[in-house]
C-alpha cells in the first residue's frame, strides 16, 4: 500500500525523508516540529534552516537528516486555521503537494508526513485528515513513492480507520 496511516514516532521513521510542520521563519518550535528539530540536532538543523527561511505558507524546502534515521527533513509552512474561509484548506493541499514534489526531486522512495496543521495551528483533524490523504492518493496515482501519515495520537488514529477504503 503507498499510503499507510500509522500510529507512530515520526522522529524514528526509518524512510528517505520525514516532513516538518514548520512555521513560515523556520526557527524550532513545539510539536512534532520541536521534537523533529531535537532527535535531528537543534544546533545543526537550525543553522540549516537559517540558509533556507523564511518561507511563504504552504511552500516547502529541504534540509538533511544529521542525527535522524530519514536522510532529508522537508519543512512546510501548514496555515493557522482561522475559520476554513481564508484559503486555509488549498494552502494545506500545497504543504502536501510541494513537499511530495521536493521528495520526488531529491529521488526519495518513500516519506513520513505528520498532520500539518492539525496541532497548535488549530486545523480540525477530521478536515485535516480528509486534505492530507486526498493530496496524497491523487499524487501517487502518478508516483511509486511509499508515504506514511504519522499520528501520535490515539484520538486521530481513531479518525483514521472511518476513512473510506
Amino acid at each position: 500500500m503507498p499510503l499507510e496511516i500509522i500510529r507512530n514516532d515520526i522522529t524514528k521513521m526509518q524512510v528517505d525523508v520525514i516532513v516538518n510542520a514548520a512555521n513560515t521563519a523556520l526557527q524550532m518550535g513545539g510539536g512534532v516540529c520541536g521534537a523533529i528539530f531535537k532527535a535531528a540536532g537543534a544546533a545543526q538543523l537550525q543553522q540549516a534552516c537559517d540558509e533556507l527561511g523564511p518561507i511563504k505558507t504552504g511552500e516547502a524546502v529541504i534540509t538533511g537528516g544529521f542525527n535522524l534515521p530519514a536522510q532529508y527533513v522537508i519543512h512546510t509552512a501548514g496555515p493557522v486555521y482561522k475559520d476554513g474561509k481564508h484559503g486555509e484548506a488549498e494552502l494545506l493541499r500545497l504543504c502536501y503537494i510541494n513537499s511530495l514534489i521536493l521528495a520526488q526531486q531529491n529521488g526519495c522512495k518513500s516519506i513520513a508526513f505528520p498532520l500539518i496543521s492539525s496541532g497548535i495551528y488549530g486545523y480540525p483533524k477530521a478536515e485535516a485528515l480528509a486534505i492530507a490523504v486526498s493530496t496524497i492518493s491523487s499524487f501517487l496515482m502518478n508516483s511509486d513513492m511509499t508515504v506514511f501519515l504519522v499520528v501520535f495520537d490515539k484520538e486521530t488514529f481513531a479518525l483514521s480507520e472511518k476513512l473510506p477504503e
